[in-house]
């Protein structure tokens, strides 16, 4: 098993999910987009599509979404195990045919609800639980997508598709991500963000082991 982990920006690295692999001796690879402009060819089993400011549309900007999106389809077929985080999640959808579109801009703590799901890794997530949200776009199901998790204000919040999974949601948050986050926000904002942070954090790491251990299980 080997991980390889495409990066759109320097702020949105692997997080806690790093602190897993490290932990386990998982053997994973950053593949910094922001750096090369172009997907490089890699010997790894599993695949996981950081977030990023840019939009999943914006390919004439950034060519390299486009070479993405094939990737994604050529790994769904193959098999390979595919987790998605925010513009990952909407990397997935659309390379899978569905709509990606501007929608509420959202920051700071949300509300998620689990859907009535049978098996895999949701099973053992509560039914409501808190997840950092930071995001201005949302996408539609893909054809045959299996949504997982809601929101109130954006319903579309984790979906599943064979062996893909999509997370609008940064389960990977640190502290020091976070910080780096909502430097840039009004303080009163940012201020609210620190106060709900430390037992919604604690949550969040406890579920984002639960989904590395998963996406790591096979």
């Amino acid at each position: 098993m080997k991980i390889a982990a495409f990066q759109h920006t320097s702020s949105e690295p692997l997080g806690f999910f790093k602190s897993f692999f490290t932990e386990k001796n998982i053997p994973f690879e950053y593949i910094r987009l922001y750096e090369t402009n172009e997907v490089p060819k890699t010997d790894a089993t599993h695949f996981i599509f950081l977030g990023g400011s840019m939009s999943v549309n914006d390919e004439l900007e950034y060519p390299f979404l486009k070479e993405e999106k094939e990737f994604i389809r050529r790994a769904v077929k193959n098999k390979n195990r595919i987790l998605g985080i925010c513009l990952g999640a909407q990397l997935i959808a659309s390379a899978l045919g569905a709509n990606v579109y501007k929608y509420i801009q959202e920051t700071g703590w949300r509300q998620i609800l689990l859907e009535p799901v049978q098996g895999g890794v949701f099973s053992t997530f509560p039914d409501r639980f808190f997840a950092f949200q930071l995001h201005g776009e949302t996408f539609d199901l893909p054809f045959r997508g299996k949504l997982l998790c809601s929101g109130k204000r954006v319903k579309n919040q984790a979906f599943l598709y064979k062996n893909a999974l999509g997370l609008q949601f940064h389960l990977e948050l640190t502290e020091e991500i976070l910080r780096d986050w909502i430097r840039d926000l009004r303080r009163p904002q940012r201020e609210k963000i620190l106060r709900e942070t430390p037992p919604y954090l604690a949550e969040s790491n406890r579920l984002c082991h639960l989904v590395a251990e998963d996406f790591t299980s096979q």
